[in-house]
């Protein structure tokens, strides 16, 4: 999957997941998780073990992704809370998780790696990849734009 990759690393083997969305520096996929819809990780295609073995430009540009997918599951989901999370204990290579919650599923207030404090919730609707890849675009459209005008105003 990337280039540079290790055989043992899972992401470098696989997409992960269900591609949603990718540029020449990462993709973003779905996690088939029923009790969190909306799952999704950004994964970096090349194989680096940490976010500061990018280079910055590099970095700015994958993080624009992860608040631009943030701001997609926002939009379609309505979570209470959008948890963000960046481990690679078990998995190290660069990739974000980005975790709609709310408040009545099974794990909340805890991450959803815990100990679950209930059964599951209700079941919320699923948006399907194609939906998903076009608020992605939309909202990297829009941070694109913010970004633009920051620079001009800082010129």
């Amino acid at each position: 999957m990337s280039e540079g990759g290790f055989d043992n690393c899972e992401l470098c083997g696989s997409p992960g997941g269900e591609v949603v969305w990718e540029n020449g520096i990462c993709r973003v996929v779905m996690v088939a998780d029923p009790d969190y819809p909306g799952f999704c990780r950004v994964i970096l295609h090349r194989h680096l073990r940490e976010m500061t073995d990018l280079p910055h430009k590099e970095r700015m540009q994958l993080m624009n992704v992860v608040f631009a997918v943030e701001t997609a599951v926002r939009c379609l989901y309505q979570p209470d809370k959008v948890n963000l999370a960046s481990l690679g204990n078990l998995t190290p290579h660069v990739h974000w998780h980005l975790i709609p919650r709310w408040r009545d599923d099974r794990h909340f207030p805890q991450p959803i790696w815990a100990t679950p404090q209930r059964l599951g919730a209700q079941r919320r609707r699923a948006v399907n990849g194609r939906q998903l890849g076009d608020e992605i675009i939309a909202a990297l459209r829009t941070t694109e734009t913010r970004t633009a005008v920051s620079k001009e105003i800082m010129l």
